[in-house]
């Protein structure tokens, strides 16, 4: 009889198989443990609710292509504004999420649009810096309210509403921008007229 003798005894090759068992067992407990996160960010993104469409409705942009004053029309673009607030604001009370983001997305291009309109205006002219001024202090008083609504808000409309708070800054500071521009406050490395 011809005898195998290849080192293992049986108590030997219960031990290997059981360490390759655990090793197993480690190496599928440890892809599992890195995986999970990545599902659950896949989970959360897909969920996202898409922004809203950025548009001044008809009867808003006839309202105010109708209004040819300056002072005029940027006072009637922040009563739109307000009045679209106070609407996403009412449809957060109601639990109408998606109508709420749809008033967010006017609210958003109104800010555009009359910022829009005063850039093209004679940026010189005192009636027009005086209407940037007031822009920047009626959007410094929505920032407080978009930041609560954030916080009432589900989950996936929140990514939007973040953006939107810092389009909220940025247009702030566009329309602090011609305030301190060089025709209104002279740069120190000019020369006065008499200094020939």
């Amino acid at each position: 009889m011809y005898k195998l003798n290849i080192g293992r005894t049986p108590e030997k090759f219960y031990n290997d198989s059981q360490k390759f068992f655990l090793f197993f067992c480690l190496i599928f407990t440890f892809t599992v443990t890195l995986a999970a996160p990545v599902f659950a960010q896949q989970d959360q993104s897909q969920d996202i609710a898409p922004p809203p469409l950025k548009f001044v409705s008809k009867s808003e942009k006839s309202q105010l292509s109708a209004e040819t004053n300056v002072k005029k029309r940027t006072v009637l673009a922040l009563t739109l504004m307000d009045a679209r607030l106070v609407r996403a604001e009412t449809l957060i009370s109601q639990n109408q999420y998606d109508e709420m983001f749809d008033e967010l997305g006017g609210f958003n291009a109104l800010i555009d649009d009359t910022l829009d309109y005063l850039n093209k205006r004679d940026t010189d002219s005192g009636k027009v810096l005086n209407n940037f001024k007031r822009l920047e202090m009626s959007l410094r008083k929505y920032s407080p309210r978009l930041e609560l609504i954030r916080r009432e808000v589900p989950n996936r409309y929140e990514p939007y509403l973040r953006g939107l708070i810092i389009d909220l800054r940025l247009a702030r500071s566009k329309a602090v921008e011609p305030l301190f521009s060089n025709s209104i406050l002279p740069d120190g490395n000019q020369k006065k007229p008499d200094e020939n």
